[in-house]
């Protein structure tokens, strides 16, 4: 098998307003806009998100970042106005999960268990 990377991908109603959102989420601008509805942030460890404008699939979206630090990213995150209420708790992750503004889910975990995706 020839896979060398993964992309998680969220549809959004409205790219451009979604772009916004997404760049005060992550800090800064897309790293590529591969097509007219397309925009991508590559991360450091591996890995890319694509937000793309699909209105029929908005909001049905799930991905998770992973983090380290995780309740510096909950203050970080409150600090931006958005809801960090929905937390999980366990010996090998914590969590929160959040929204954007179209209803897809974003999680953000922090891996306790080294065994466990980073």
């Amino acid at each position: 098998m020839s896979i060398r990377n993964a992309l998680a991908s969220v549809p959004v109603k409205d790219l451009e307003s979604s772009i916004g959102w997404y760049e005060r989420l992550f800090g800064r601008r897309p790293d590529s806009r591969p097509m007219h509805e397309v925009a991508e942030w590559k991360f450091a460890g591996g890995g890319w998100l694509q937000v793309y404008e699909l209105p029929a699939r908005a909001g049905g979206g799930s991905v998770t970042l992973a983090v380290r630090g995780i309740d510096d990213e909950i203050a970080r995150l409150a600090e931006l106005g958005i809801d960090t209420s929905r937390r999980t708790s366990g010996a090998k992750v914590k969590t929160v999960m959040i929204a954007d503004p179209d209803g897809n889910s974003i999680a953000f975990a922090e891996a306790l268990d080294p065994r466990m995706a980073q």
